[in-house]
């Protein structure tokens, strides 16, 4: 069957190429004329970021979002700096899995990341979020890849029927939602939060449609990886 080209939007991925197979298995997720927007953080977590970046590099159409881990890592892979906070938050498995080198393909990937994407349905990506008193290409650089306040303001707004922003939708991750008691999207004042814990215990990667909004999920991550420790 056939369908025309679709915008897929996926959250936070952290090593787990298992996960990242199995949502695009279920989106019937076509590498040649869909398009697929990942919201970063790829690195750091599960075994197989090396063969996640390699499935990511697959999908003829990519557009990649700088996350945070990514950053990390790219200051790896440039520079071999390695502080603490990184390793201990999943660096080990990010350079354990690049032990045989880094294939330049993979490092042009981060190195050319954006750390925004807008589209023409007037929908932002951001990894981390934004101020929205301020237009996107104003924005800092680290508060995009960091931020969690248009997260938190979005939650306390939610029932309230508003929108924080000027985009109809802002698809961030970054900020687990099982931290909120859901292994789901959740939705709040405008903002889109899919990072649905995939680099932790209890969590699962959601990959959702653009235009529609629907999703798909991959089963618990910790069982795709029986023993092996994550973030």
């Amino acid at each position: 069957m056939h369908h025309p080209p679709r915008t897929y939007v996926i959250g936070d991925i952290h090593g787990a190429r298992k996960a990242l197979n199995q949502c695009l298995d279920k989106a019937a997720f076509s590498f040649e004329t869909d398009t697929l927007i990942c919201l970063g953080d790829v690195c750091d977590g599960w075994p197989e970021v090396k063969e996640s970046v390699d499935t990511l590099l697959s999908v003829k159409n990519l557009v990649y979002v700088m996350g945070n881990h990514d950053y990390w890592a790219l200051e790896w892979m440039l520079r071999g700096d390695a502080p603490d906070i990184w390793s201990s938050q999943g660096g080990f498995a990010t350079m354990h899995s690049y032990r045989e080198g880094i294939p330049e393909e993979h490092l042009n990937l981060f190195n050319h990341a954006r750390y925004y994407h807008e589209d023409s349905l007037n929908n932002l990506y951001v990894h981390g979020g934004y101020e929205p008193s301020l237009p996107i290409r104003d924005q800092s650089e680290h508060d995009m890849i960091w931020d969690r306040s248009l997260v938190h303001r979005a939650l306390q707004a939610d029932g309230s029927h508003v929108n924080l922003t000027p985009y109809n939708t802002v698809f961030v991750g970054h900020t687990p939602t099982i931290n909120m008691g859901s292994i789901h999207p959740v939705r709040a004042a405008g903002i889109c939060m899919l990072d649905t814990g995939a680099g932790w215990p209890g969590g699962v990667l959601t990959i959702m449609e653009v235009e529609t909004g629907a999703f798909y999920q991959s089963e618990p991550v910790e069982n795709l990886y029986p023993g092996a420790p994550s973030r």
